[in-house]
Formats: C-alpha cells, structure tokens, sequence
C-alpha cells in the first residue's frame, strides 16, 4: 500500500469512528446531567420557566437537569457559557429572544454569534406584550392614547425596564406602527417602572402580562390593547392593537431552549420531543397559563424561522428608533 493510499484509508477511519461516536452518543443520551443555563438572575421569568421545564424533562430523560443562573450583559454572558461550551446536548441555553435576536444591535461588541453558535432546540413559551396606562390618563381606548399622543407629541412618558429591554422595544415598535412621539423613561427593571406608573409618575408601559395582570385586576392600571394576533384568554373582553385601529403592531416575548452549534440532530430532536410533551403537562399549562403565557414546543425548524423574522424585525425598528449599541 503506497502512502497516499495509507493517507486516504487513515482519513476515512478517522471519519466513520467520529460518525459512529456521535451516533452511539445520539443513542444513549443522556448518560449524565444535563445543565440548563438561566442567563437571568433566580426567581425572573427565564429562571422560573427554566426550572419548570428541567423538572419535567428530567422525569423522562431518566438525568436530572441542573439550572444554572449566569446573568448579566443582557444575557450575553449565560449565552456565551453555552455557544462557547461542547456540543454534546449537555449544555443548554434558556434563552428569552432578545439574546438570540436584538442584542446584536444594542451591544458594540458581542462574545458569540446569535446567527451562527446556536442550534434551535424548541420554543417554550410567548407571552405578548400589553399597552397599559395609568387610569388617570386621558385615554379609554388605544385608538384615543394614539390621538392623545399625536396631539401632545413627547408629552406622554412611558416606562421600561431599561435600554434595549423587550419593554423598550416593544415600545419602540408601538410608537413606530402607530407614527406617534412618547417619550422613553428607562428604568433598572421592570419592578420600578410599575411602582411609578401606579404613582402616577408615568403615563404608561408597553409590557408583559406578568408584571401588569395582578394590578388590572385591582382596576390599579387600564390596559388598551393587547400586541397579539388574537385575544389572550385572561383578558377577553381586550381587543388586539389591530382591533384597536394600530395595525402591524405585535410584539411578544418568548423564552426557548437552544443548544450550540454542532449539536448532534437527533439529541436535537430527543430534547425538543420530550419539551413538546412536557408543555402539555396540565400543571404547566395551569401555572403558566395564569400569567398570561402561551405555552409553545414547537420544531427546531419552526423556532429558528421564529428567531429569523424577528431578528430582521427587531434590527429594523432599532434603526428606525435611533437605538445605538452600548
């Protein structure tokens, strides 16, 4: 055998090995525990729903499934534990959608490549987001906060939980589908922001269903609209920004799992199958259906067209709002 041929016979058993390596490591997944990384601190949405899930899927993957909360930097600094870490579906990421799309725009420089480190896993869980104000605002229905705005332009404050938050965008989004000027007051969480919209000293937020459900049920704080296509099931009698006369008005926050990139497809599809059947747990829906969220477990395929679209969405308004990287 001459020594090319040696060459070529060495390469090829180097190829099929790595391929029977990760089939045979496809098969027996799990054989060890799997960590989930929260890029949030403990006891925010993305840690709660992180925990929820790990809980069921350990049930049947036979492996328990470890949360571990990395937060900071929006998230970038959990995503990058898991981009950075072995492909092996031994290291996910909880993510909520702004790590995966909006922070390549509000950050000058990221650790990782939203675009190119991550594989989709699976959708968890979408909660739209609300337009609500302060009951002494002058405003019964969105249609007249919109006439209210246009008549006042930069009068009306709103909150968010900070620059470059879901919140924030999602008011970026609102002024830009309604061609409105409100004035952006950021806050260090979403906690603040409410305190002072219930004072009075804003006029409004454009936020999740969890942080405003319990004070519209004390008639603390009116809510306009919802950002969905269809009514949320909380509140049915609230139309939806189109009902409302604002179209192209949909935001939403979601919150799913992905893991890096290289990961092999069918650890990929053993992790999305057993989330799908763990959202339809009655436990989770009924827990997670009480705050306003709609749980998913969608496709790797779905999910990722997910992440694309809004990803292109959220670049636009960014640009259009004259939102800079930090």
């Amino acid at each position: 055998m001459n020594s090319l041929r040696r060459v070529r016979v060495l390469v090829l058993a180097v190829l099929l090995s790595a391929g029977f390596a990760v089939a045979a490591q496809a098969q027996g997944y799990p054989n060890k525990p799997i960590k989930l990384i929260a890029p949030f601190p403990a006891g925010g949405l993305v840690d709660v729903l992180a925990r929820a899930v790990g809980d069921e899927i350990s049930k049947t993957l036979g492996q328990p499934v470890i949360v571990e909360n990395r937060p900071g930097a929006g998230g970038n600094i959990g995503a990058e534990a898991v981009a950075k870490s072995t492909p092996d579906g031994y290291t996910l990421l909880m993510t909520s959608a702004g790590i995966l799309t909006a922070n390549q725009y509000l950050y000058a420089k990221m650790p990782f490549d939203p675009e190119k480190d991550f594989v989709p896993v699976s959708n968890v869980a979408d909660m739209p987001m609300l337009v609500v104000v302060n009951p002494k605002v002058e405003a019964k229905t969105l249609a007249e906060l919109v006439a209210l705005a246009k008549a006042n332009p930069g009068k009306l404050n709103f909150g968010s939980p900070g620059v470059g938050t879901t919140g924030h965008l999602g008011l970026a989004l609102f002024m830009h589908a309604a061609g409105i000027k409100l004035t952006h007051v950021p806050y260090k969480g979403a906690a603040p922001s409410i305190t002072d919209l219930l004072a009075g000293q804003i006029e409004g937020v454009v936020d999740n269903p969890p942080t405003v459900l319990p004070h519209i049920a004390a008639d603390k704080l009116r809510p306009l609209a919802v950002a969905a296509k269809t009514r949320m099931p909380q509140l049915p009698n609230l139309p939806t920004a189109a009902e409302a006369g604002v179209a192209n008005f949909q935001a939403s926050s979601w919150f799913g799992v992905v893991a890096p990139a290289g990961t092999p497809p069918d650890v990929v599809a053993r992790l999305q199958k057993e989330i799908a059947a763990a959202l339809k747990q009655p436990v989770l829906v009924e827990r997670f259906g009480k705050s306003g969220a709609r749980l998913i477990g969608d496709t790797p395929d779905q999910f990722g067209k997910q992440i694309r679209d809004d990803r292109k969405m959220w670049g636009e308004i960014i640009k259009a709002a004259g939102i800079t990287p930090q």
